[in-house]
């Protein structure tokens, strides 16, 4: 029998031999870079047709509304939530149990994904009205982007079945199909700004259908790799059903708990609607930029230690579980330092090397350049926080990141007051990255109290390691680095060339340093 066939009936499930954590980490690393790779390529095209005006706003709330509530219940709350009680039903039942959770799961979701969607395509004035109040007093801005919304938001329903299709598979081991999906969106984006706008009576629409049709592509990519494992749903509504109600018991307080520094962007995305045009745009592609490494390496590790911290918690393995997020932390740390290193010192120069095209100004470069380094500030906290939070939601406990939530949820609304003024959008962004720490060391304190995290030997050994990799990696940018005012005035292939050779070199330091000071690949290595 195949490591894919379906198992016998009369046998729990089961798997080929789990990888280890860092290698499946390397796959979905690649994979998700591969999307984040395509994802840059995809904004890249939208600055160049669309810039940073009233359209491209308009299309960003549109696109970030059901993107938000995406990773708020699909990827957020409900994964959080389904994993560990999928792998507690994968660890103790036997298949025709884990097909029935399916089943039942699959029927449930569907159905309240169905009717939030259809509420929200007529409420879409209303649902604009309160995620962007700036645009009410611009009628045209107001209306396109209310327009879009009725398009975009069945995307929610179809990307959120395509995370419960995707948290199936990552249960199992098979980490690469998932982390490869989110490719497809970004190609039809591509595809719908350079074909279909031209043919559109307002070519930005062209991006809202980019949208629809990404949902679809997703969902049905994934549905092959289900029907190998023998787990191809067949949608049963069932609210009583043992695993739902615990799953449903569990997301209500995960809400909060894993999802709170989207809410915090959304609140930005409000409070920038009120700002100058531009605002939503600037915020948009600083955040796309520091979204890169956090959701390379952040997500891929968070991704990747669910399921094996699930599976220790049902053992009862405390050391295991503990040596896992140890593992997870230091590991966030090798790559979340430098990336919020490189971003800080590198902001203007890879705005105007990615999107310094088209209708994208030299003022829009500066703007969203002092919002890339206000959020890089935060990136370590954002990926801490994505590998934290599974140390809570693996032992089924949701009320600690909840009080969490709320609390980093509050201070950010404070310092949002306090920072706006002074700093405009760029104050938006420094405040999400001031939330984000107190999370992150409140999730942290609260793992450490109750003993799911203790910390290995070699701690003192690593941060020194840690230091002076880093500071050779700031070294080498600041000498080879030009002044924004030579990044602005060059052209693109020029642009692009100098900052590959800025970056190799500036990666080539950072590892020779850690090779010279003691750190090897083998240290990570974690079944």
């Amino acid at each position: 029998m195949s490591a894919d066939s379906p198992q016998p009936e009369s046998s729990p499930p089961s798997a080929r031999k789990a990888p280890g954590l860092l290698r499946s980490s390397a796959v979905v690393g690649m994979m998700t870079m591969l999307s984040r790779v395509l994802g840059l390529v995809r904004d890249m095209v939208i600055a160049r047709y669309f810039g940073a005006g009233a359209g491209a706003d308009a299309f960003f709330v549109a696109f970030k509304i059901p993107n938000f509530l995406r990773r708020l219940f699909a990827e957020g709350a409900f994964s959080q939530a389904f994993v560990p009680v999928l792998s507690s039903y994968r660890e103790t039942g036997s298949v025709s149990d884990v097909r029935k959770l399916v089943n039942a799961v699959s029927g449930t979701l569907g159905l309240v994904l169905l009717g939030v969607t259809l509420v929200a395509v007529v409420g879409a004035p209303a649902l604009t009205a309160v995620f962007a109040p700036g645009f009410l007093d611009e009628p045209v801005k107001f209306g396109l982007a209310s327009d879009m919304l009725r398009i975009t938001f069945p995307y929610l329903l179809l990307i959120s079945l395509t995370a419960f299709a995707g948290a199936i598979l990552n249960s199992y081991d098979r980490f690469a199909v998932p982390a490869f999906t989110p490719v497809l969106l970004n190609l039809s984006m591509i595809g719908a700004a350079i074909f279909l706008s031209p043919l559109m009576e307002s070519p930005v629409l062209a991006l809202a259908w980019g949208v629809f049709i990404a949902g679809a592509l997703q969902l049905f990519f994934q549905l092959p790799f289900l029907m190998r494992l023998g787990l191809l749903p067949r949608p049963k509504v069932d609210y009583r059903h043992e695993g739902v109600r615990r799953i449903l018991k569990l997301m209500a307080p995960a809400l909060f708990g894993v999802s709170v520094s989207q809410i915090n962007l959304l609140l930005d995305t409000v409070l920038a609607s009120m700002l100058q045009t531009g605002s939503v745009s600037w915020l948009y592609y600083s955040d796309r930029l520091s979204e890169l490494p956090l959701g390379v390496f952040g997500i891929a590790i968070a991704t990747v230690i669910l399921p094996s911290l699930s599976r220790k918690h049902a053992a009862e393995s405390v050391d295991q579980f503990a040596h896992t997020l140890d593992w997870a932390v230091r590991a966030v740390l090798l790559i979340g330092v430098p990336a919020a290193v490189a971003l800080a010192l590198l902001a203007e120069p890879l705005i105007a090397t990615l999107f310094h095209y088209g209708e994208v100004t030299d003022r829009d470069v500066m703007m969203a350049g002092g919002s890339l380094r206000a959020y890089s500030m935060g990136l370590l906290a954002f990926m801490l926080i994505k590998v934290l939070a599974p140390g809570f939601f693996a032992r089924q406990d949701t009320r600690t990141p909840v009080k969490i939530g709320v609390i980093a949820m509050v201070a950010n609304m404070v310092f949002n007051l306090v920072l706006i003024w002074p700093l405009a959008h760029v104050g938006l962004a420094l405040a999400t990255s001031l939330s984000a720490w107190l999370n992150a060391f409140l999730l942290w304190r609260g793992l450490r109290k109750d003993g799911a995290w203790k910390g290995q030997p070699g701690w003192g050994r690593f941060l020194f390691q840690l230091t002076a990799a880093n500071g050779a990696l700031a070294t080498v940018i600041l000498w080879l680095g030009q002044p924004t005012s030579e990044w602005l005035v060059m052209a693109g292939l020029e642009r692009a060339a100098s900052m590959a050779v800025l970056v190799g070199a500036g990666v080539v330091a950072y590892f020779l340093v850690l090779a010279a000071v003691g750190v090897r690949v083998r240290h990570f290595r974690h079944r």
